[in-house]
């Protein structure tokens, strides 16, 4: 029976909300549809950081951004249906992500932040969340939860491919030809060069990467950025702010460098830890489909295909699998929240470290 959902996704970069409209057949993607976004206001964006440390008052923070979410995340649902001129009934369930405020799988939990009750109440339409709950009870890291989601989308029978989603963190579904897939956080994505971009030109992003390719590589910089010992980690492993913060960052500064020397620097960073990971996990890969807002940036991209052409690894964007790479976490939540209703264990335990396969999310009537 073919059924409608709505996957809501806000990650690690804080820029806003997708939602996007996925149809499936029973637990079998069908199609994605349509998409809705929209931002984040630069005060929730910056409460929603100030709960990234310890301070005064957080519980009842927490719970005021939780409801302050639901409601954005209820008219972006609306704004969707009005889009697609579809009415409530005719979505079988929302899948929401929430918004990560705190990642700590070391000690057993993970937050993400969204009064789903009220999102339930104010759209009309069960709804689903807190997906890494359950995956983080049965032993595992409850990241990254989209590589089973990669595998039925993606995967060939006759090759290794590799999806790379490069957000505020960077994490790859390595999809074997002959097994089940797996994955992990590679470190950093785009988080360290939006917080350097927004401190020194008070601009959200580089746009196209265009700050920072006014500027050279700082070896030296790069060096100690690299030698973190997150890298040194077998997999199963995930990250986050928690880890690679403005603050780590600066303790690594002297003070004098040329802040474009210093962006430049952060687009190296990333390139060559994810180049680094996937030559590690995936060396018979040479297929990279790469999706999240990573891809704009000219020059990350361009760093990563001078990492992986001598290994004769192309990349290419979700968009030649027919799957927009804005699209691609949010239709995930989507799938995933049909997995909840038929009942299908959906988190990936090779990629978790879970110790089974297990249903995922809660879930809360309209």
């Amino acid at each position: 029976m073919e059924n409608l959902y709505i996957g809501i996704m806000s990650g690690t970069s804080m820029d806003g909300a997708d939602a996007v409209l996925i149809r499936m057949n029973g637990a079998n993607w069908l199609a994605a549809e349509a998409h809705a976004f929209t931002p984040f206001s630069d005060s929730l964006k910056s409460q929603l950081l100030d709960l990234q440390n310890i301070g005064n008052n957080e519980l009842h923070r927490s719970q005021m951004l939780a409801i302050e979410l639901a409601n954005l995340y209820a008219d972006l649902v609306k704004q969707l249906l009005q889009q697609e001129n579809l009415s409530p009934q005719q979505i079988r369930a929302i899948g929401c992500h929430g918004q990560t405020v705190r990642h700590a799988p070391e000690h057993g939990y993970s937050v993400q932040l969204c009064h789903l009750p009220l999102l339930a109440e104010k759209t009309g339409i069960f709804t689903i969340g807190d997906f890494r709950s359950r995956d983080l009870a049965a032993g595992g890291q409850g990241a990254p939860l989209v590589p089973a989601f990669h595998q039925a989308l993606f995967a060939q029978p006759n090759e290794t491919r590799v999806v790379l989603n490069i957000g505020g963190i960077a994490n790859i579904s390595v999809l074997p030809a002959d097994g089940a897939a797996f994955g992990f956080d590679t470190g950093a994505g785009n988080m360290l060069m939006d917080a350097w971009t927004q401190t020194i030109w008070s601009q959200p992003y580089d746009k196209n990467g265009e700050l920072a390719a006014q500027g050279q590589i700082l070896p030296d910089l790069l060096t100690r950025l690299c030698a973190h010992d997150y890298f040194r980690l077998p997999y199963p492993k995930s990250t986050g702010r928690e880890l690679f913060s403005l603050n780590w960052l600066r303790n690594h500064l002297t003070g004098n460098e040329n802040p474009h020397d210093v962006l430049r620097t952060l687009a190296e960073f990333s390139a060559q830890t994810i180049a680094d990971a996937i030559i590690q996990a995936a060396p018979t890969a040479r297929d990279v489909f790469v999706c999240g807002g990573g891809i704009a940036n000219a020059t990350l991209s361009g760093s990563l295909k001078t990492h992986l052409s001598p290994k004769n690894i192309t990349l290419y964007s979700t968009t030649a699998l027919q799957l927009d790479p804005q699209w691609v976490e949010a239709a995930a939540f989507g799938w995933l929240a049909a997995c909840w209703c038929e009942q299908v264990p959906s988190n990936p335990p090779q990629a978790t470290g879970a110790n089974k396969a297990v249903i995922l999310g809660t879930g809360c009537f309209a």
